[in-house]
């Protein structure tokens, strides 16, 4: 059926009842009386194919029609293909998600973004948690940095609420897989990174002291950290 409907769309050989046509092959056209295109046509072995109707002259080509179809039908699947819908995955940190936490939800991300679809991460704050938005963003500014072989950025961490969303889109040029040493070594950073930062949280007052009434500042957290 579906062949049918798409052999009607087109005119061939002897209806094609216009005086003239244009014929367009390798870049080039040519404008001639429809008469002479048919002639064309039967000693080629081929047929006079409309595939412009509306044009001034109409538009044909000289082709086999079969393979006209099928050319048709490969170009539209392809088309298809390409219009179809990108999922959104979602992945979810906490302000302070620790290193095996981190690096399994990363592998996730590699995959989503290596099948064609975008990530949207976020940070989701809890009550006081708010206070430490700042690591939050670099908690997702890391996950991009991670990210950077497999998707580009697409908004960098914003706060909307008690989240704070990074949107990454898979790259066009296809995601290019780490070797295994740089995912060893890049392991063993996160790990690393993630004892850094849970020493330094457990040297914080439990009741929040100072910082529970006041906004962290970067060079505090820079301090907190051990990086000045």
């Amino acid at each position: 059926m579906k062949n049918d409907k798409m052999k009607n769309q087109y005119r061939v050989n002897e209806q094609i009842r216009v005086r003239e046509v244009r014929i367009v092959s390798d870049g080039e056209s040519t404008v001639m009386p429809t008469r002479h295109a048919l002639d064309m046509a039967r000693e080629q072995g081929v047929d006079l194919v409309e595939i412009s109707p509306n044009a001034q002259p109409p538009v044909c080509r000289l082709i086999d029609y079969s393979k006209f179809l099928y050319q048709q039908k490969k170009h539209a699947k392809e088309m298809k293909a390409k219009q179809a819908k990108v999922e959104i995955k979602e992945i979810r940190f906490g302000p302070q998600t620790d290193a095996h936490d981190y690096n399994f939800k990363l592998k996730h991300a590699q995959e989503f973004l290596s099948d064609g679809n975008k990530v949207r991460a976020y940070v989701f704050f809890r009550g006081r948690s708010i206070l430490f938005k700042e690591q939050g963003e670099v908690l997702l500014l890391r996950f991009a940095n991670d990210l950077e072989e497999y998707g580009k950025v697409e908004q960098l961490p914003k706060l909307d609420g008690k989240k704070m969303f990074l949107y990454l889109a898979p790259k066009k040029t296809g995601a290019v897989k780490k070797s295994q040493q740089k995912m060893d070594r890049e392991k063993r950073e996160a790990d690393a990174n993630a004892k850094k930062e849970e020493a330094v949280n457990t040297e914080m007052p439990a009741n929040g002291g100072l910082l529970a009434n006041a906004k962290v500042s970067e060079a505090a957290l820079k301090a907190l950290k051990g990086e000045e």
